[in-house]
């Protein structure tokens, strides 16, 4: 297994002990302190996901494994991100958001599935990427919870422009591979 793969598969299994300090009881780890450890997990893991890609291009280290396995990691790791902010920032993540973002997250993860089926891999598009980009601030900023009404203002910013990247890509996804779905024949 190459170095980028070990990378996703690292930020992989630091999403449960990034959940965990995000919804550790305070009397077991203070919030101050959970919230703490938790940004810094969160951040090691978004940093697996700039490095994996960045060491396989750049060292023509590309797989089919990276190629389905690094976006779902990123799947992964912000879709459990926005469930505990629910949780812990019920104020500034709006359920109704984290719904859209989970669908579109689902409804690509079942078209890579058929792509799959198929023999075609769905690499990341740009659109993808920079919606996850932003997840990643917004999320970064939510955890970080430096409070202020400013603050607020610029977090709800980020939330929103990360909805719109959500939608744009899931549009992006399909218009781009549609062909996927068409079927050669009726069963």
């Amino acid at each position: 297994m190459n170095l980028p793969n070990k990378l996703t598969i690292l930020r992989m299994i630091l999403v449960p002990f990034f959940v965990f300090f995000m919804l550790v009881d305070p009397s077991i780890v203070p919030y101050e302190y959970a919230k703490w450890i938790a940004l810094v997990l969160f951040c090691v893991a978004s940093i697996t996901d700039f490095l994996d890609g960045q060491i396989a291009r750049k060292n023509n280290l590309v797989t089919n494994f990276g190629k389905f396995m690094d976006p779902l990691a990123d799947k992964i790791l912000t879709c459990s991100a926005f469930i505990c902010l629910i949780v812990t920032r019920p104020e500034s993540m709006p359920a109704w958001i984290v719904i859209i973002i989970i669908a579109r997250e689902f409804v690509i993860s079942g078209f890579r599935l058929v792509a799959s089926d198929k023999g075609v891999v769905i690499a990341a598009s740009y659109w993808g990427k920079f919606k996850t980009n932003f997840q990643m601030f917004a999320i970064i900023l939510l955890i970080a919870d430096f409070g202020g009404p400013v603050v607020f203002v610029i977090e709800q910013i980020l939330v929103y422009i990360a909805l719109i990247l959500t939608i744009v890509s899931l549009v992006d996804y399909l218009a781009k591979n549609i062909d996927v779905l068409k079927e050669g024949g009726e069963e």
